[in-house]
């Protein structure tokens, strides 16, 4: 495995699980931080910018991206900071919620829990695939700027017009090839939850699932997810969109830190 050499920003004291949060396509370390405010005072976060995303190296190679090469980087970084023995809280966001799950699917004595935000939606491989390939082939062949207006913030995205120009600007600030890379090499491939039904089943971590209410295909995703998973709870926060820890984060603080209390 290649390995990278990624922004991180960790704080709080080491008590209770550490927690490690993953951001979606396009977002950073920054999305989680009225999350690592919240946490300050009780436990040990790690907030981190994937590879190809921000301030974090962006390996030249497709083969430098797919969802094990992500969880083996967030690892690193619990080794780093915590130690190698010691399972973390992970939170993910649509991306970084698949990223977490494959964490508990194969590396399951480093996950305590999963909280799940926004959840990629997506009924059949083949329209997974389709909108993976087509968004990663767009940012190639038109930049990142006329794909972002396709796929992200343009009219037809569910952004809201207030919310359009923080969410571009965001967008800018990636490689286009990291973008790309990770299209293709994490989502592309990804399972879609209803041809996963028994893996869920097994799953030994309790589970915390979000969406926001008005991000119809993640709530759909994580209906899926909770129906097939023993220990899974689903709470909707309505009139938020899929990013929703930043939509509603009083909400989302409110489920992740009650999700901790009962963990501990």
């Amino acid at each position: 495995m290649s390995f990278a050499r990624l922004h991180a920003e960790v704080q709080g004291p080491a008590s209770g699980p550490p927690v490690v949060f993953l951001h979606g396509l396009a977002g950073s370390a920054r999305n989680w931080r009225p999350q690592l405010r919240a946490l300050r005072e009780s436990h040990l976060a790690i907030a981190f910018d994937l590879r190809g995303h921000a301030r974090s190296e962006a390996p030249e190679d497709a083969s430098a991206y797919d969802a094990a090469i992500l969880v083996e980087d967030a690892l690193a970084l619990l080794t780093e900071h915590v130690g190698p023995a010691t399972p973390a809280v992970w939170v993910g966001l649509s991306m970084g919620a698949v990223i977490a799950l494959e964490a508990a699917f194969t590396r399951p004595e480093q996950v305590r829990g999963l909280v799940l935000a926004s959840y990629p939606g997506g009924h059949s491989k083949g329209s997974i695939e389709r909108a993976a390939h087509e968004f990663a082939d767009s940012i190639e062949r038109e930049g990142l700027e006329a794909a972002g207006e396709r796929f992200v913030w343009g009219p037809d995205s569910g952004v809201r017009e207030r919310d359009a120009a923080w969410v571009r600007q965001g967008f800018l600030e990636h490689p286009a090839h990291g973008l790309a890379h990770c299209l293709r090499g994490v989502l592309a491939p990804r399972e879609p939850l209803e041809s996963r039904r028994n893996e869920l089943a097994a799953l030994d971590a309790p589970v915390q699932l979000i969406a926001g209410g008005r991000d119809a295909p993640s709530v759909d995703a994580s209906l899926v997810f909770a129906e097939a998973t023993p220990d899974a709870r689903l709470d909707v926060v309505p009139d938020a969109g899929h990013v929703v820890n930043l939509a509603a984060p009083k909400e989302f603080n409110a489920l992740l830190l009650g999700f901790l209390a009962r963990l501990q």
